[in-house]
């Protein structure tokens, strides 16, 4: 049991560096192939495609395993639901269904 825990933690760190290179690359790569062809912008290094992957974890979230915070927000949800008669839960959903309709779809062709 010992000599396997000693080889787990070397294990799990070779296995995370392998992993952000691989994801590294892949960045590298696609950013290479399309953006300096689409958008005119410059080549980035390994380094420079592990730090976007690392801000785009930071800002967008991903990678993770297990249930993320939409599966825990519609929980909840639920939870302030359950106490509901069915009458005020069809009053909630229309008056989210009223909102969405009169939110204007975003139109890049303005009919003026």
């Amino acid at each position: 049991m010992k000599k396997r825990m000693i080889w787990m933690a070397p294990a799990a760190i070779l296995g995370m560096v392998v992993f952000i290179t691989i994801g590294g690359t892949v960045v590298m790569l696609l950013w290479n192939w399309l953006a300096p062809a689409l958008f005119g912008l410059r080549l980035i290094t390994l380094w420079q495609a592990i730090g976007l992957l690392a801000l785009c974890r930071i800002l967008f979230g991903g990678f993770g395993l297990g249930s993320g915070h939409r599966s825990s927000s519609r929980g909840r949800m639920g939870e302030r639901c359950k106490p509901m008669t069915p009458e005020e839960r069809e009053r909630i959903r229309q008056g989210l269904h009223d909102r969405l309709r009169q939110t204007a779809p975003l139109d890049s062709n303005p009919r003026d």
